[in-house]
This record gives C-alpha cells, sequence and structure tokens, in this order.
C-alpha cells in the first residue's frame, strides 16, 4: 500500500488505483466507525471487518437484507466490490486493517481498548471532526449511504452474528473459500 503523500516519487508511466491507497482504506473506516458505530465506537474486529465486508460488497447486502426481511428499495444497485476482501479465520478479512488502524492510531484518529477479549475503535475528537468532513464531501456520498442502510439493517448486530451470518448465507461465495482466497461478487 502507498500513502498519497508518497505518491510524487511513483513513476507518472504506472497506474494508481484507489485500492492501492492507504488514506482511501483510512477514510472508509473512519467513516465506519462514525456512521455504522454507536457514538464514534465499535466493539471488535470481526464485527468491524463483517461491517466493512457488506459495506464493500453491495450485492451481498442487498442479498442479506433479502434473507432478513428487510426492503431496501431501489436503492444503490451498485454490484462492484469497492475493494476486494479474503476469506479468513473469521470470515471475510482485508490483510491491510492492522496496518490502517495502526496508521489512524499513530495520527491520532482513532483510539483502541480492550474490553476483555474484545478491542474496541473509538473515533478521537480529531477522528470525529475528519469524518464530519469526509461526510459532506460529495466524493463519499456513494459509500456514505452505503454505510447508512447497513447500519439500518446489521448494526444492531456483534460480530458473532454477523459472521454466523456471512457464512450461512454465503456458503459458497464465502465459506467455501480456502483462506488467503478473494471474495469476488
Amino acid at each position: 500500500m502507498k500513502s498519497i503523500k508518497n505518491l510524487s516519487a511513483y513513476p507518472t508511466s504506472l497506474s494508481i488505483v484507489a485500492d492501492d491507497i492507504l488514506e482511501f482504506h483510512a477514510a472508509r473506516l473512519l467513516l465506519l466507525l462514525k456512521i455504522c458505530g454507536e457514538k464514534g465506537s465499535l466493539k471488535g474486529l470481526t464485527k468491524m471487518a463483517k461491517l466493512d465486508f457488506f459495506v464493500r460488497y453491495p450485492q451481498f447486502f442487498r442479498i442479506a437484507a433479502k434473507v432478513l426481511g428487510e426492503d431496501l428499495g431501489k436503492g444503490n444497485t451498485n454490484t462492484e466490490a469497492e475493494s476486494k476482501m479474503v476469506r479468513y479465520h473469521y470470515g471475510p478479512w482485508d490483510q491491510r486493517y492492522y496496518h490502517v488502524l495502526a496508521y489512524l492510531e499513530a495520527k491520532g484518529l482513532i483510539k483502541a481498548t480492550k474490553e476483555g477479549s474484545a478491542i474496541i475503535l473509538s473515533l478521537t475528537d480529531l477522528g470525529s471532526e475528519s469524518t464530519a468532513k469526509l461526510e459532506r464531501n460529495i466524493s463519499f456520498a456513494p459509500i456514505v449511504d452505503q454505510m447508512r442502510q447497513v447500519k439500518k439493517v446489521l448494526g444492531n448486530k456483534k460480530g458473532t452474528e454477523l459472521k454466523n451470518l456471512v457464512y450461512e448465507i454465503f456458503d459458497e461465495e464465502v465459506a467455501k473459500l480456502s483462506m488467503g482466497e478473494v471474495i469476488t461478487p
């Protein structure tokens, strides 16, 4: 992954995709904490990863919502994955999470605390100010809308419930994949 501030040293003849940019993932996770969390906090890495999965894979979210009896209306019909995730021990996971979370903590945008065995990720005051700016930015409107839908349908579920839901509904697409295999819609 590359930081946007280091891109000036990157050869101009090579293309750069948003999925390779650290700040792209950092912005999405900040918004996830603000919009899908409770008062800017999420309890558990599993919950964070599963909510992020449903944000990044709108097609899978629409299917899960339908299974749960939720009518999303026409809304976002995007079927492309925002950025890919892999099959991991507890379902969909992004190998970059630890790197991005460390980056956010080092920048003073989030804090991580332990409650029993769970890690609680919370926005700091600076993180809250930053997400307020991101939330108003028109470029983030589609992902903000997706997050609001995910929060409405799945926000009250615990990480384990979300993990079980993914395995139950997406057996072929997720559960039967080998560890580290990329999940595709």
